[in-house]
């Protein structure tokens, strides 16, 4: 499995899948043809059908030139094609003198079929949470934080620290920022208005739900409007977690220090499932993403909250099984409906997730590791309809309604 730092990415919203994966595509492309006349770049699958909406043709004019590069939407496919495939050619004169075939697999990160340059190297040697309960088991180790700074070393934290910075800083914004997300939805931010709202009852749980409301809405309003936050796993779902955990340390009081453990143990989370199944809402829906957050911030609770590794495991569970079939449907390939509302029903779960694992853990039948491959099997086979085309549910029935 790899580094937890391929979970977390810094960068600019509103989609890890179709605009920081080809934003990095092409300055790659960029590096081998600095010389080019101009550039073709062929978008296929997801990123054709909502590469307008997420920003696909904007982030790759900026980087390869805005004059001298030209987009184009394909309808083609073909067996095997992955969801979000992108050609790219530098053209001098009429002569194509450079290719390059790309896939943004998810999460920031990009892969060039049939070669294995831009992987980055394995560092934990299990693969699954049960072989890391295990390993954890034999050797006394208690938390899944302890267990990545055994594998990632202590300059693991450092890295995290910034990482809950960028965080704290978008829910900051966001909770400062008023009027309307680009796009044409003409969606008007909510962050900043939940969170002023005095409620006429003094109701613990109306209060838990504002606040965590609040928080998630205001990450994932920066992300709709192009603002630096953190893939945790996508940035469709970069709200869920920093959320809980600034609620978790608004009430709780816990450190800085404290709440990077609790990254950790939502990393390793977030690797297991980018490895065994996906976090990419074009390859196997919501549940991908939002269902992943989900997890990774419920079992950061739980690690925050003191359980133990089978209460964990239980609470990451929870979060996914009941996020299955999610399917990924933005509204003109916007991430905003119901992409934000969406983040902050995923951070309550991920409490309700929380605290039922400090119940029922030991009556529990379902492992992590089974509800990964069932998410995977349902996401596969879901229609391409509801896999981040904006084809159908809820952005068909609204693209038909304009039309009324």
């Amino acid at each position: 499995m790899k580094s937890i730092r391929d979970i977390y990415k810094i960068g600019i919203g509103p989609s890890s899948s179709h605009t920081m994966g080809p934003e990095r595509a092409a300055k790659i492309f960029y590096e081998q043809h600095p010389d080019a006349d101009r550039y073709r770049v062929t978008l296929y699958g997801s990123l054709s059908k909502t590469g307008v909406g997420h920003g696909t043709d904007r982030v790759i004019r900026h980087t390869l030139g805005d004059s001298r590069t030209g987009i184009v939407f394909s309808r083609e496919e073909w067996p095997g094609m992955h969801p979000n495939t992108m050609d790219l050619e530098a053209i001098v004169g009429e002569d194509v003198v450079g290719t390059m075939r790309i896939e943004s697999i998810g999460g920031g990160d990009i892969r060039i079929p049939g070669e294995s340059l831009l992987d980055s190297p394995e560092v934990y040697p299990e693969n699954s949470f049960a072989e890391v309960s295990d390993f954890c088991h034999w050797r006394y180790i208690d938390t899944l934080s302890d267990y990545v700074e055994l594998n990632e070393g202590e300059e693991i934290w450092p890295f995290l620290m910034e990482v809950w910075q960028v965080m704290k800083n978008a829910i900051d914004r966001g909770l400062k920022t008023t009027g309307t997300l680009p796009g044409g939805l003409r969606v008007e931010r909510k962050a900043k208005y939940l969170y002023e709202q005095v409620p006429q009852d003094d109701v613990p749980a109306l209060k838990e739900f504002q606040l965590i409301s609040a928080f998630a809405y205001a990450v994932a309003e920066e992300n709709a409007d192009n603002g630096l936050i953190v893939t945790a796993p996508t940035c469709g779902a970069c709200g869920v977690l920093p959320a809980v955990l600034r609620y978790a340390q608004v009430t709780r009081g816990f450190t800085d220090e404290q709440i990077v453990r609790g990254l950790a143990a939502a990393g390793i989370i977030g690797s297991l499932t980018k490895r065994n199944a996906s976090i990419s809402g074009a390859e196997c829906g919501c549940q991908a993403e939002i269902g992943t957050a989900c997890s990774m911030a419920a079992a950061a609770l739980a690690e925050l909250y003191g359980q133990n590794l089978d209460q964990v495991e239980y609470a990451a569970e929870v979060a996914m099984e009941h996020h299955l079939g999610l399917t990924c449907d933005p509204i003109c390939g916007l991430v905003q409906i119901p992409c934000i509302e969406r983040n902050a029903v995923a951070a309550m779960r991920a409490m309700n997730a929380c605290n039922m694992s400090y119940f029922l853990t030991g009556s529990r039948n379902i492992s992590y590791d089974m509800v990964c491959r069932a998410m995977h099997e349902t996401g596969v086979n879901l229609s391409h309809r509801f896999r981040e085309t904006s084809e159908g549910g809820l952005a068909k029935i609204y693209a038909r309604r304009q039309k009324l």
